[in-house]
């Protein structure tokens, strides 16, 4: 096992904030000096199992806390998924049923092994002893909390405020993915900023139940592609850790070079100290931005295809990007066979302002697909991958899915 200056380095890398340091390094001498390992936690809802880059930066902290040598703990919430978690909502979520939560779950456990060691990691339900809680276990839980503190938790306290309805169960939620901590006796739990509440929650019932606190860890959230707004499918600025590898690394060299060093900090498992040497070579105009995003984008594939794929990725980007004299940080969208429209593709895209403009500019010769001028935006089949080119300087590539 690393030393703990060593393993502190390497948790620390990309953090947001943690609660706290002194505890952290006190935990981390403890259990050396005990010859045992960490217990970390990280607690999923199986609410939305497709997962993009963005996701992975919890998975990929657990990866490294893993790689260190501590007992990774996934707790998939079947039993706080039936009632929903209203984090950053106006009203409650919809609860899921039982037949969803574990179909949602089979899809989490699949993805999150692409991160994870699978042989290293220990995946757990918490209906395992939530659902042998009796009444009189949850009143003894409730009045470890009063309605004051739970009116702290921001949404709570948004809805309160414009006399929007807070249903009691809806209290219980943060209450029992803290109880998750006490059955599992969590050293360090991981989970975004967004988590805040429920994380520190985990923090005060332990107290209650006499455990040690637990150390938590949160993540920040990163800004997708488009440099602007958190990676989201819906906004399509997202790398899916499921594309195919030239998507991928086409996809990572889109990213802003403002956020090159954001993006090895957070989804790349490269050394924090090799992460502050690039950091301080961009700031000094030591290297080109561009040679920096292509070491990253083959990181990111590494980690998901092997390095065999890189190699056929980064050839096949060269031959089509950079000989064909198409933009590397050309914009790619993923949309599927039913209901395509070109048209609506570039307006949603902001490579033009209409639909009319685009059939004006397709007529006087002003648009390519692939390399080759279309006049009739109808005639266009959707198959493939395609390449189009508005005028000289502007192009967006989509891939039908």
């Amino acid at each position: 096992m690393k030393s703990v200056e060593e393993q502190i380095k390497i948790i620390m890398k990309g953090v947001d904030d943690i609660i706290d340091e002194k505890d952290l390094k006190e935990k981390l001498e403890k259990a050396q000096r005990e010859n045992r390992s960490l217990v970390v936690k990280l607690g999923l809802d199986p609410s939305a199992p497709d997962i993009h880059l963005g996701h992975t930066v919890v998975l990929r902290k657990m990866k490294q806390l893993q790689d260190l040598g501590h007992k990774v703990i996934i707790i998939i919430g079947d039993f706080t998924g039936k009632i929903g978690d209203p984090t950053g909502k106006s009203k409650a979520r919809k609860a899921l049923t039982t037949e969803q939560v574990l179909q949602n779950a089979k899809t989490y456990e699949e993805q999150i092994f692409k991160v994870l060691d699978k042989e290293k990691t220990e995946v757990r339900f918490n209906s395992e002893w939530l659902a042998k809680l009796n009444f009189e276990d949850v009143i003894k839980l409730a009045a470890t909390i009063t309605v004051a503190r739970m009116l702290e938790r921001e949404d709570f306290k948004k809805r309160y405020e414009n006399h929007m309805p807070i249903s009691v169960h809806e209290f219980f939620y943060p209450l029992m993915q803290a109880y998750d901590s006490v059955a599992i006796k969590a050293d360090i739990e991981l989970g975004g900023t967004d988590q805040r509440f429920n994380l520190l929650m985990g923090r005060a019932l332990q107290r209650e139940f006499n455990q040690e606190s637990q150390v938590v860890i949160m993540m920040p959230l990163i800004e997708g592609l488009d440099g602007k707004d958190k990676m989201s499918k819906s906004l399509g600025n997202y790398i899916g850790i499921d594309e195919e590898a030239a998507v991928m690394y086409e996809k990572s060299m889109q990213i802003p070079d403002e956020l090159i060093v954001k993006y090895y900090n957070l989804v790349t498992d490269v050394h924090p100290d090799v992460v502050n040497k690039i950091k301080e070579d961009l700031a000094l105009d030591r290297v080109n931005p561009r040679d920096i995003k292509m070491n990253l984008a083959r990181e990111i594939v590494t980690l998901y295809h092997g390095e065999d794929a890189v190699k056929d990725a980064e050839e096949r980007f060269k031959t089509v990007f950079q000989k064909g004299q198409i933009p590397d940080d050309i914009q790619i969208v993923q949309v599927g066979i039913d209901g395509f429209d070109l048209g609506t593709i570039l307006v949603d895209t902001n490579i033009v302002k209409s639909k009319s403009e685009v059939r004006r500019l397709a007529t006087q010769g002003g648009v390519k697909i692939n390399g080759e001028k279309v006049t009739d935006l109808m005639k266009v089949k959707p198959e493939g991958e395609l390449v189009v080119q508005i005028g000289k300087k502007k192009f967006v590539k989509i891939v039908i899915e």
